[in-house]
């Protein structure tokens, strides 16, 4: 197995002559690096973060078809899994040569990750995995669902620390540039709920663009990067650059 964790694998930077909702990030050798390993004509299946939001879920589905397509990475099939084929997970997870985990709410998705048996059912995959977002959060073996929704931070019974899919021993928080000046139920995000929840911990922040590769139980972080540990936080990791951890 090889696992890319990103923050958002997409690029708004489309062309103006090619129709399609987005491209892949090509920064930080994401693209190439993930041509390395993709058969041609893979099949990819995608786990949905909301799994009774058919509508959704089929244009993810769609807008990722277009964009591998797009970037020459051929496929042979691309299929949802979400409620209305959640009985069939095992097969599904069989025959991909390419999970997508997708983005979304964190203990939403978690909880039909745990619903399907997800980690279990991986166990002896041996393809590639691409997390966006929520699911680079969950691919990690404890996750941390660092608080999103208005009154999630000071709900005493909302758990902070979910088991994963034990993909990684790392827990990523996304979006690093666009969620770190907010303000969540009167709190600042960071400075106030994450980095006092980082003591005796390791978070890694990511913007968009940037990705952590795990493969062989070596991981790699790609592009600009941030360590958030025992209350403080450091740039370990700059656009063009990569790291091990």
């Amino acid at each position: 197995m090889i696992t890319f964790l990103t923050s958002s694998p997409c690029s708004n930077g489309v062309p103006q002559e090619i129709h399609i909702p987005c491209t892949l990030n090509e920064a930080n050798e994401f693209v190439s690096n993930l041509s390395k390993y993709w058969k041609p004509d893979s099949k990819c299946l995608i786990v949905s973060a909301d799994p009774g939001s058919f509508e959704r879920n089929d244009e993810m589905a769609q807008t990722f078809e277009a964009a591998f397509s797009f970037h020459g990475l051929s496929l042979s099939g691309m299929t949802i899994c979400d409620e209305r084929n959640e009985a069939d997970a095992e097969n599904l997870v069989q025959e991909s040569d390419v999970i997508v985990l997708a983005g979304g709410h964190v203990p939403t998705q978690n909880a039909f990750f745990q619903k399907i048996g997800l980690k279990s059912l991986m166990r002896d995959y041996d393809g590639i995995v691409i997390g966006i977002s929520a699911g680079t959060m969950n691919s990690a073996e404890t996750v941390y669902a660092q608080p999103e929704l208005e009154g999630e931070s000071i709900d005493p019974d909302y758990q902070r620390f979910i088991p994963g899919l034990g993909l990684t021993d790392v827990m990523v928080l996304p979006h690093y540039q666009m969620v770190k000046d907010i303000v969540l139920d009167g709190k600042r995000l960071f400075e106030e709920i994450t980095y006092p929840d980082s003591m005796g911990r390791k978070f890694y922040a990511l913007v968009d663009g940037s990705y952590l590769c795990v493969q062989d139980g070596q991981t790699r972080v790609y592009g600009e990067a941030y360590l958030i540990a025992d209350g403080q936080i450091s740039q370990i990791c700059e656009v063009g650059e990569r790291i091990e951890i």
